[in-house]
């Protein structure tokens, strides 16, 4: 029999923390300074002031492979006791919410979070202190054209001896760098398929349950506005759908599920469903520049109730009418056998 094991509650409080983590790591990713607050302990993270602007939300830059990129985060402490903090950078991603996330210290970064370098890992702060973190953003020669998120941040860890945990409060400030060369945004939709549920009233109509996945396929940062729509055979009875909200902001080879209802649509027989996409590019400046649609379809069945009640009755009839058919074949073959019997019989009597 298989066995169940009961979390105890030192781990469920490990599971807790790791969710706290999380939280706070999006909270440090907002836009304009970032503040984390327990109690007493209260620090915020900013962009510093100086020639790349004077109030900027994250750090934005466009670098050539090879290049470097000097800057600046400012951490103050509006708490009451001393902070010691952890600074490092680190990836960024989409989390399943549709929200950037950035990758926790122990996991490996390979893009921004491996060419951020700041000049100082940790950082001792007094009460009411602020201090500049200067850091260095060397982009490789080899490294891909296009976007690459990530962010810097910084991090206090404090243990519980009561549960043998440590929970692990994160800010930072999102840095996003667009690599010089070829930029080619492209997005592709995949694995569309379509069901359709209909009603026992035969003339009431059903939902269409339209799902793809966004993939983004090429190197730049892309959400896209969507538009999906379900007809039947020759255009006819187009339905769409209500009030569809934008994918999120994908980093390259990011995918994304979409699951769409598209309520009120006539059983049509044959069905098709169509999603498209208008991909959304957004420059290092914040414009948004939308590019050539991307479109996909398929297909399903959906047959009226009425429609299969009259084929059935017609099936049924033409049963009926190739079985009386064979019955009386039947008996005139019979009929007729017996008068060439009876015939062969008179002959033989003769």
């Amino acid at each position: 029999m298989p066995t169940h094991r009961r979390l105890s509650p030192a781990a469920l409080l490990r599971a807790a923390a790791l969710v706290l983590l999380t939280a706070l790591a999006l909270t440090g990713l907002r836009a304009g300074p970032a503040a984390a607050a327990d109690g007493d302990v209260s620090w915020t993270v900013r962009t510093a002031a100086n020639a790349y602007g004077d109030n900027r939300s994250s750090f934005g830059y466009a670098v050539n492979p090879g290049g470097t990129v000097e800057d600046t985060m400012v951490v103050t402490n509006r708490g009451r006791t001393t902070l010691r903090l952890a600074v490092y950078a680190s990836d960024g991603y989409t989390t399943d919410a549709g929200q950037l996330d950035l990758l926790t210290r122990e996991r490996k970064s390979v893009g921004v979070g491996a060419w951020v370098h700041p000049r100082a890992t940790s950082l001792t702060l007094a009460p009411g202190r602020s201090a500049d973190v200067p850091f260095t953003v060397s982009v490789p020669r080899n490294a891909t054209p296009g976007d690459h998120v990530g962010g810097l941040l910084t991090s206090l860890k404090q243990s519980d001896s009561a549960a043998g945990i440590n929970v692990d409060r994160r800010l930072g400030v999102r840095v996003a760098l667009r690599v010089g060369g070829e930029l080619t945004p492209r997005l592709a939709v995949e694995d569309l398929h379509v069901d359709y549920d209909g009603t026992a009233n035969p003339f009431a109509k059903g939902t269409a349950t339209v799902t793809y996945t966004v993939r983004n396929t090429g190197n730049a940062l892309l959400s896209a506005r969507q538009d999906v729509s379900v007809q039947g055979p020759f255009g006819s009875l187009r339905t769409a759908a209500d009030d569809l909200k934008d994918t999120p902001k994908l980093l390259p080879g990011e995918r994304w599920t979409v699951k769409v209802p598209v309520r009120g649509v006539a059983p049509g027989v044959r069905l098709t469903a169509t999603a498209t996409l208008l991909p959304l590019l957004t420059d290092p400046s914040g414009s948004t520049t939308p590019l050539k649609p991307v479109e996909a379809t398929a297909h399903t069945w959906a047959v009226p109730w009425i429609v299969v009640l009259l084929l059935l009755a017609v099936a049924a009839t033409l049963f009926l009418v190739r079985r009386a058919r064979a019955r009386r074949k039947e008996r005139e073959a019979a009929r007729v056998q017996g008068a060439v019997e009876r015939a062969l019989q008179e002959a033989h009597r003769v």
